[in-house]
């Protein structure tokens, strides 16, 4: 059974590209959202096994984002964060708060998602 994905970015065109990307790569993606409060719904929704969470939304930042995920009633989802820039944290900030890891947009193409997500190979 593949894994099942949630989108965030709030670039449509990113949402696409990156949801061919983990459709290649054996996910399958059950939503997107183009903000926190979508991302929020999609996970009450659909129960994703991973979220790949942009960190700069128009309603907050990912961080916030993956902490109010991290709560929400059921099995928390694996989540990637990602964004343009390199992130101003270290490992453990993000492991404090539930994130399994970040990966460059820009390196999305070429990285390892489902070891960044904690899935091994099937």
């Amino acid at each position: 059974m593949s894994p099942t994905a949630l989108i965030v970015d709030d670039d449509t065109g990113f949402r696409r590209a990156a949801g061919r990307l983990l459709a290649a790569r054996g996910f399958e993606v059950v939503a997107e959202a183009a903000d926190a409060a979508q991302a929020k719904e999609a996970v009450r929704t659909h129960h994703p096994d991973c979220v790949l969470l942009d960190l700069h939304l128009p309603d907050g930042d990912g961080l916030s984002a993956a902490r109010a995920l991290a709560v929400l009633p059921g099995p928390a989802p694996r989540i990637l964060v990602t964004s343009t820039e390199p992130p101003g944290f270290v490992a453990a900030d993000l492991a404090a708060l539930g994130i399994v890891g970040f990966v460059a947009k820009d390196h999305l193409a070429t990285a390892d998602l489902a070891a960044l997500f904690g899935f091994s190979a099937a």
